[in-house]
C-alpha cells in the first residue's frame, strides 16, 4: 500500500512580497524538475500550491511532480487576506486526504510551508486558523512557516504549528523552499521503519535545513 506525504506551498501574493517572487517561482521550477525525476521520491509525495492576497487559490492541485508540465507561477495581486488562504487550505487538505485515501492510500499529515511578511490581518483570521489546526481534525498538517523582511521569530511562530523559521540571509526563499522540499520528501523514504519510543513515525529532516530536526509523521 503507498504511503503518500501531501505537501503544501503556501504564499502570500500580496504587494510586499514583490522583491522575493521571481526568486519563489524559480525555486518551485527547480523543485518541479529535481523532485519530479526522482522517482522513488515523486512514489512518496504529492504537492500543491496555493496562492493567497485579498483572495486565494490553487495554483497546483495536489500532484505527482512527475506528471505535471508546467508550474503555474505566484503573481503578486493586492493585500494579504489570511482567512481567505487559512480556509481554503483546510478544504483542500480535506478533500486530497478523502481522495487519496478512498484510492487505498495510507497518508502521512501534511506538511505545509507557509510563507508570509507579517501577521495575519484580517479581524477574524483566528477562527479559520483554529479549524485548520484543530485537534479533532484528523487531517490537520505540521505547518511550518518561513519569515521575510523585517518579521520576528515571534510572528512567525504565530502561524507555525511545529517548528518555524526566519530567513537566512545566506539564502534565498526559493533556496530554502527547495531544499526544505526536497530533504522532506526524501526523508519520508528512508524514515518509513523508523519507529520511535513512543510508537510514532518521524521523518528525518537533515540539518541543512534552516530550523529544523524531525516532524511527526503519524499516518492518518
Amino acid at each position: 500500500m503507498e504511503q503518500i506525504l501531501p505537501f503544501y506551498v503556501v504564499c502570500d501574493e500580496s504587494a510586499s512580497m514583490t522583491d522575493v517572487i521571481d526568486d519563489l517561482n524559480n525555486g518551485l521550477i527547480d523543485l518541479h524538475q529535481q523532485v519530479g525525476r526522482d522517482p522513488v521520491v515523486a512514489d512518496k509525495a504529492r504537492f500543491c500550491v496555493i496562492g493567497f492576497s485579498e483572495d486565494a487559490e490553487v495554483l497546483l492541485e495536489l500532484s505527482d511532480l512527475s506528471e505535471v508540465t508546467e508550474m503555474q507561477g505566484l503573481t503578486v495581486k493586492s493585500s494579504t487576506n489570511y482567512e481567505a488562504a487559512f480556509t481554503l487550505l483546510k478544504q483542500t487538505i480535506e478533500s486530497d486526504v478523502n481522495r487519496l485515501k478512498s484510492s487505498g492510500c495510507k497518508v502521512y499529515r501534511p506538511a505545509v510551508f507557509f510563507l508570509s511578511d507579517g501577521l495575519p490581518n484580517a479581524g477574524d483570521w483566528q477562527a479559520s486558523f483554529d479549524r485548520l489546526t484543530d485537534p479533532a481534525w484528523k487531517p490537520r498538517p505540521n505547518i511550518v512557516a518561513f519569515g521575510h523582511g523585517d518579521v520576528d521569530e515571534d510572528t512567525v511562530s504565530s502561524i507555525g504549528t511545529f517548528k518555524s523559521f526566519k530567513a537566512d540571509a545566506s539564502l534565498s526563499h526559493g533556496e530554502a523552499l527547495r531544499e526544505f522540499a526536497s530533504a522532506l520528501t526524501k526523508s519520508i523514504v528512508q524514515s518509513a521503519t523508523t519507529v520511535t519510543e513512543d510508537g510514532d513515525v518521524r521523518l528525518r529532516v537533515p540539518d541543512q535545513v534552516p530550523g529544523y530536526t524531525e516532524l511527526k509523521a503519524d499516518e492518518i
